[in-house]
């Protein structure tokens, strides 16, 4: 099985440590609005990172390119996988399609990306999310977009039993105003957002940092716009042979986030988990053998 090719981002997180103050602050400017931020002349990349045009031809070196058009080209096609529709991607893939049974590849595909995602994140990062969720003090707000409903459903239900102050955000942009109109400085706001961004999330976004709030961004390898909005940025490899895009590393994410932090809160988290069972009893939710 090919080895699956890092992105531009990933790529600047992995030689984060090499990179000289000056390329480091292109780094970040680079970041701010990816991948389009990099698609402009040298010049005006430069120029708005209040860099030197060395610089940019320094760093896209150290990220392994040859020169300036190689490195734009691999951002174009970083772009073009981000727009792609899944009836363009299954084309793709089937132009190509392996002789091995599909199990197996599509297995082989999602290992290789929970590899190639737990190597990008920072575990700092992480910890730090798991401590904002796992603060009483703070509201949790959650939402999804129109596939990534389901995964905001699923860690929703985990942290209201793990927790109090769990919102569950409806998908309907028409509702969000009764949602920030009770958000306090501080709340944190968990939003999902995959290629084929949507327009909607951005508005969010915008409206949860007036309100002061912290931002937890679950995106893939390309990054959603609203990452440069986010105080935290998860990002998972979300390719696999199909038509649709996998969730499962983020899922991965989602699943040890929950199990940190009903650890790290276990006290009270117990005693709120034999109330809920004892509720389920009392209504006979659970079938009794």
């Amino acid at each position: 099985m090919a080895k699956v090719q890092k992105t531009i981002a990933e790529r600047l997180q992995d030689i984060q440590n090499e990179l000289t103050r000056a390329e480091r602050q292109l780094a970040s400017s680079l970041l701010a609005n990816y991948p389009m931020s990099g698609l402009s002349s040298i010049t005006a990349v430069a120029e708005h990172a209040e860099v030197s045009t060395p610089t940019v031809i320094r760093m896209v070196r150290k990220l392994g390119f040859e020169g300036y058009p190689q490195f734009q080209a691999e951002l174009r096609k970083e772009l073009e996988a981000t727009i792609t529709t899944p009836i363009t991607r299954h084309e793709k893939w089937a132009g190509n399609a392996p002789d091995t049974h599909i199990l197996n590849e599509f297995t082989g595909v999602v290992v290789d990306n929970i590899q190639q995602s737990l190597s990008q994140i920072d575990p700092t990062v992480f910890d730090q999310a798991c401590q904002l969720l796992s603060d009483q003090k703070r509201s949790i707000y959650i939402t999804g977009g129109r596939i990534t409903r389901a995964l905001a459903d699923y860690f929703f239900m985990h942290l209201q039993m793990i927790r109090k102050h769990v919102h569950n955000m409806e998908s309907r942009s028409s509702s969000w105003p009764h949602y920030i109109l009770d958000m306090n400085a501080g709340d944190v706001l968990v939003m999902f957002d995959v290629r084929r961004y949507e327009n909607s999330s951005i508005k969010l976004a915008e409206l949860a940092k007036n309100q002061k709030l912290k931002i937890i961004l679950f995106t893939d390898q390309w990054r959603s716009p609203v990452s440069k909005l986010a105080d935290l940025t998860l990002c998972s490899r979300i390719s696999v042979p199909s038509a649709w895009d996998s969730s499962v590393v983020t899922l991965l994410l989602l699943e040890a986030i929950v199990a940190k932090t009903q650890k790290s809160t276990w006290d009270s988290t117990k005693n709120r988990v034999e109330e809920l069972e004892n509720l389920f009893d009392q209504t006979k939710f659970f079938r009794k053998f």
